[in-house]
């Protein structure tokens, strides 16, 4: 019996955000999506979305920075007999702060949710997926991956972190088949979050200003379907009319 290819999208807010737009382009592919997070009510939306659609979507109440949510996610994946092909970290934690107002606590949870919990997720991935010894492990980084700026000083050194351990990841383990990408998203994410968050900017930005979801996750699927000769680590996406 042929097993069922898998994809798991940790990351998965609003249904107009972007790791909803990875659960259902991995479903498009014919694959069974497990989509976690903290909010039951967004993954059910979002799974049911993907079901009505012809998909198959598995909704999972997870926390990024805690250890056990994360072996348990995996754990049930392994449960369900697939072959998990495609794991993306999408947590993107960001709190603005200028330097002097930015405690400890701050500092310690924006590490924790994006590179401490990027840490625990892709060593469980890489640790199912060294068994076939292929695989596609995607981290979604930000501008803040490459350069501080403040108010978010805090948040880069924690995204400066995940591109590090993405580095040490992929150097690691592509030799043995899986394929590590680092995806720098050097601009804003049209979605609810932003739209309710900061919708003058949104505005100000105009057609196209804002990087479209659903045209990342396409990026990430042809990520995924690159030959192994010539694998991507590290990718910059950004509206064309984006300064950099």
């Amino acid at each position: 019996m042929t097993s069922t290819k898998a994809a798991l999208v940790l990351g998965v807010g609003p249904e107009q955000g972007l790791g909803a737009a990875l659960a259902r382009r991995f479903a498009e592919e014919g694959l069974h999506v497990f989509i976690a997070g903290r909010s039951a009510s967004k993954l059910a939306a979002v799974a049911a979305g993907i079901n009505e659609a012809g998909g198959v979507a598995t909704p999972i109440v997870a926390d990024a920075s805690v250890e056990t949510d994360s072996v348990n996610l995996f754990k049930t994946i392994g449960q369900s007999h697939c072959e998990l092909e495609i794991a993306a970290y999408n947590v993107d934690s960001n709190i603005p702060a200028p330097l002097l107002e930015t405690d400890a606590a701050l500092f310690t949870l924006l590490w924790q949710q994006n590179a401490l919990g990027a840490f625990l997720f892709g060593k469980e991935a890489i640790t199912h997926m060294l068994t076939r010894q292929r695989g596609t492990l995607i981290f979604t980084g930000a501008t803040a991956s490459l350069r501080a700026k403040p108010p978010f000083t805090a948040f880069a050194a924690a995204k400066a972190g995940l591109r590090a351990l993405a580095q040490g990841m992929a150097r690691e383990f592509g030799p043995q088949g899986i394929h590590v990408i680092h995806a720098v998203i050097d601009g804003v994410i049209d979605g609810d979050r932003a739209r309710a968050q900061f919708p003058q900017f949104v505005s100000a930005k105009g057609q196209d200003g804002l990087l479209q979801p659903d045209a990342i996750a396409d990026t990430y699927w042809q990520l995924h379907k690159q030959h192994p000769s010539a694998w991507t680590h590290e990718i910059d996406l950004r509206p064309f009319k984006e300064i950099f």
